[in-house]
């Protein structure tokens, strides 16, 4: 399966479109929003079910809008579909505190007994991280890493979280390009992680001395940036430039688009 770099990520950013081009704090406000109202949810109704499906509709055709590459949308949600999956699959089989009558049942031939009920929140709790999932996915494609941190300042994030956000941000390329190297220089030596002809531990030992070279030249490169830093001025109470920029007409029409869908939602069922 082809693989998504950093840099395949950021260049989705770049795009032009109409969600594009709204203000980086208008997009942010509207993932914190969404985030708040999966988790207001039942945790326990078919109508969430409704609703949750609702809001992922609304955010595919986001991405629609977008023009964003499907198959990176795609790809993304797949990589992350697990981690929830797995614990989504566990519900039926368990009893939570917050359901007081349940519904036995039991799979044919290994006769383990699993609930209707905790196949409902096992369902609702699978919905509202894909809906997460994939409100994350359209943010992290439409914003690049800079806006978000400009954003982030702009809704009065505190000065030394922005501070850290952006030298991240700034190196984060850096430090994926040496990572790259260090896989390149292991590639280059006939190394292969999959490789069943040779023993298990030896792989795990070089996997942790690539781990240990790209942690020692992390820090040097660290430790480089701040000198170079100090050297032309930089101090702990350096500020840094957020350019201004005023809630267009665009902006206002994408807020009132998403009250009314959030408001229809809310009212299904």
């Amino acid at each position: 399966m082809q693989g998504i770099s950093l840099t395949d990520i950021e260049r989705e950013t770049y795009k032009d479109s109409h969600i594009h081009r709204l203000d980086g704090r208008i997009k942010l406000l509207f993932l914190i929003a969404i985030i708040i109202f999966i988790v207001s949810l039942p945790k326990f109704s078919t109508v969430a079910l409704c609703k949750l499906a609702g809001l992922e509709i609304y955010l595919i055709l986001l991405i629609l809008i977008a023009r964003l590459n499907l198959f990176y949308v795609a790809l993304r949600y797949v990589m992350l579909t697990p981690f929830g999956l797995g614990i989504a699959i566990m519900q039926p089989f368990f009893r939570q505190g917050f359901i007081s009558e349940y519904t036995v049942h039991e799979l044919p031939l290994i006769g383990l007994p699993w609930t209707e009920e905790g196949l409902l929140f096992g369902a609702v709790l699978f919905a509202k991280f894909s809906v997460s999932v994939t409100t994350v996915i359209w943010f992290s494609s439409t914003s690049p890493m800079t806006e978000m941190v400009e954003s982030a300042r702009k809704l009065k994030l505190p000065r030394e979280f922005a501070l850290l956000l952006t030298m991240m941000v700034r190196y984060l390329f850096v430090f994926w390009g040496i990572l790259n190297r260090l896989r390149r220089a292991q590639a280059s030596r006939c190394f292969d992680i999959w490789n069943k002809n040779v023993p298990r531990k030896w792989i795990l030992e070089q996997i942790g001395y690539a781990i240990s070279s790209l942690f020692i030249r992390s820090y040097e490169q660290g430790e480089r940036t701040f000198q170079s830093m100090l050297s032309r001025g930089y101090d702990y109470e350096a500020d840094i430039f957020v350019h201004k920029k005023k809630i267009q007409a665009p902006e206002i029409v994408f807020i009132v688009i998403t009250i009314l869908v959030v408001g229809i939602v809310h009212f299904l069922g």
